[in-house]
């Protein structure tokens, strides 16, 4: 009789044992110590696993000497997004094998080897261009690089939004199969909320239904925030935890980032979250191999006294345990939304498809609108439906364009369409305004990305760019479902018509043509135009988006003079078709270049009608009677 061979656990088993049998300790910042190597903090660290793989692995080797039970690959940016920005995109697949070989070699037989992946570095919907799918081919092409090169595990940390980890983690679970382990950490902020306001509470409980075997916190403001936020998330969790706070908040000390949170606070800190239930313990920013040695202490101390666990039991447990993938439908919370024809006249006049008027009016540069209102009383008064307000245009300090749409509805009698863009306020600042803007009257939106400082006169000032113009459509969109920037329900909605920005003279259309795609997407109910000169464009342009059948409003731009048609050209990228520009040369007066520019704009009315639901009309340099003149030749008036 012979007697069986032992069964062999797998790398992914073992780890799971030693999870549930004590506590694991984790390894530190790659980062510092290769800063601390005097690498400059602006080059891309993942790569100098080609360039300088004996650098990378000596912090290995320390962290593996201070007692760290699992090293982390240094491949955190190594997704093809990432390493485009430094041009390495075509190093992909060398940069994340030898990410894993480095690691697999320093730590011999006395570590695990756990392959780092982090956020993508761009925004994704609903805030961003780069759609679910795309993001999650962008994590599966390089985790699965990383398990075919041997990694243990997975570590899937410091993201800031659900959405893209939700993304991650099913790229990670369907790449690397049922047993491979994924440990899933989120970053947050001095509440313990993500940065889209979503709570501990909610988000534990998307990780307990998502296919990750722990789920956890790293880097974050400190120690003492990764603790706050454990404990709330520890009545709400179903499966293992792990902290992995940064060594505090960075001090800059003579040109350099300095961490001053000392190895021996940190380690008291892991003390009281292993106290507290968490099984998987390490550093993130600023930790070093001292922090790492002195966290293994307190975890020595702390191994709770287990059984002898029978090989075969533990076989059990291991493949029992492994994650199944199974993609939860989140819970349905959006409101229905208020129909098109019910948030406002103009609102009313586009679903019942008749043809709309605006005139563009700027925002005064000081406190005094009066010049203003009087204007939109004028428009008013000759039958316009409504005053476009732009907000900054060319980068320009002025009056709040929302102060100015109040003012205008409210003293001018006349419904006001608010530019709303991204350039000057973050995602929380977007969600406020957009509120007020409800709130105050405002209901008329055109959600544009705004034009960045270097254009304005204050070139020097700093721009936000949290989202883009789909970005901000999507957090209107949702608004006026009832839910905030983080999906979360609001117990009331917004009432906003939402509208696009598009230009049928952009040199690439197909580009353009898929913006305005999902602009669609993310709740677009209506679209401007920028300025149309050359008729063939805008046919062109509205047969490539009538499939999405939303009412066109055509911006219409009265010239002012033959120097004005060759901004249009030269500055704004806006085709003049030869014809208009040879008439505005021969204009030898300014009135005369005026009064061609308005007969321009007229003939490109009478044109337009039977295509479009509506013009925009721009009023140059404040002169709204032109643009008044200009809507003399819509046809009824």
């Amino acid at each position: 009789m012979t007697t069986a061979e032992p069964r062999t656990l797998s790398r992914a088993a073992e780890f799971r044992l030693k999870m549930q049998s004590g506590i694991v300790v984790g390894d530190g910042a790659m980062g510092t110590m290769l800063y601390g190597k005097g690498v400059f903090i602006n080059r891309c660290f993942d790569e100098l696993n080609l360039s300088a793989p004996q650098m990378v692995k000596e912090v290995h080797q320390e962290y593996v000497k201070a007692g760290a039970e699992v090293i982390e690959t240094n491949t955190f940016g190594s997704t093809r997004l990432r390493l485009a920005a430094f041009g390495f995109a075509e190093k992909l697949r060398a940069i994340n094998e030898a990410g894993v070989r480095i690691a697999r070699e320093a730590a011999g037989d006395k570590a695990f080897v756990a392959g780092a992946i982090g956020p993508l570095g761009a925004q994704i919907e609903p805030l961003g261009p780069l759609s679910f799918a795309e993001a999650r081919e962008i994590y599966t092409e390089q985790i699965r690089i990383l398990v075919e090169a041997g990694v243990d595990l997975l570590i899937l940390e410091t993201f800031y939004e659900l959405p893209e980890l939700r993304e991650a983690i099913f790229a990670a679970r369907e790449a690397a199969g049922p047993e491979m382990v994924i440990v899933a950490h989120v970053t947050v902020d001095d509440d313990g909320n993500l940065r889209d306001g979503t709570t501990p509470e909610t988000y534990t409980a998307r990780l307990n239904e998502w296919p990750v075997d722990v789920i956890g916190v790293n880097c974050s403001a400190g120690p003492k925030v990764v603790l706050d936020t454990i404990e709330k998330m520890i009545p709400h969790a179903a499966k293992p935890l792990s902290a992995m706070p940064n060594a505090g908040l960075p001090t800059t000390v003579e040109g350099r980032n300095i961490y001053l949170c000392s190895p021996e606070y940190l380690a008291q800190y892991c003390r009281r979250f292993i106290m507290a239930g968490v099984r998987f313990v390490g550093g993130c920013c600023g930790t070093t191999p001292p922090h790492i040695k002195e966290i293994r202490s307190e975890a020595r101390s702390l191994q709770p006294t287990v059984a002898k666990v029978l090989s075969d039991a533990a076989a059990k447990m291991a493949a029992g345990s492994a994650a199944v993938v199974e993609e939860t439908k989140p819970e349905s919370k959006r409101l229905p939304k208020v129909p098109v024809g019910q948030k406002s006249k103009l609102g009313a006049k586009l679903a019942a498809r008749e043809f709309v008027s605006f005139v563009e009016i700027l925002p005064p540069r000081g406190i005094d609108a009066s010049r203003e209102i009087a204007g939109a009383r004028l428009c008013r008064d000759h039958g316009i439906d409504c005053i476009n307000v732009p907000d900054g245009p060319r980068a320009s300090a002025r009056l709040s364009a929302q102060v100015t749409c109040q003012l205008i509805q409210q003293q001018a009698e006349i419904e006001a369409v608010l530019h709303f863009c991204c350039r000057d306020r973050n995602i929380l600042s977007i969600q406020s305004e957009l509120l007020a803007a409800h709130t105050t009257g405002v209901r008329n939106l055109i959600c544009i990305t705004g034009d960045p400082p270097r254009m304005g006169a204050y070139p020097n000032a700093t721009a936000v760019f949290d989202v883009d113009s789909i970005g901000l459509t999507n957090i209107a969109n949702n608004l006026n479902a009832g839910l905030d920037i983080g999906g979360n329900p609001m117990g009331s909605q917004t009432a906003l018509l939402i509208g696009v920005g598009a230009n049928p003279g952009a040199l690439n259309l197909d580009e353009e043509v898929r913006r305005f795609n999902w602009k669609v997407e993310a709740g677009a109910e209506y679209v401007v135009t920028q300025p149309v000169f050359d008729l063939n464009l805008l046919e062109e342009f509205l047969k490539r988006i009538a499939e999405f059948n939303l009412p066109v409003i055509c911006g219409i731009w009265p010239l002012t003079s033959y120097r004005n048609a060759e901004f249009m050209v030269n500055e704004l990228r806006v085709p003049v078709p030869d014809e208009y520009m040879v008439r505005m040369q021969l204009a030898d007066t300014a009135e005369k270049a005026r009064q061609e520019g308005i007969a321009i704009a007229r003939e490109m009315v009478t044109r337009v009608q039977k295509m479009v639901d509506g013009v925009q009309l721009s009023a140059p340099f404040g002169r709204y009677e032109m643009a008044i003149q200009v809507a003399e030749a819509i046809g009824g008036r």
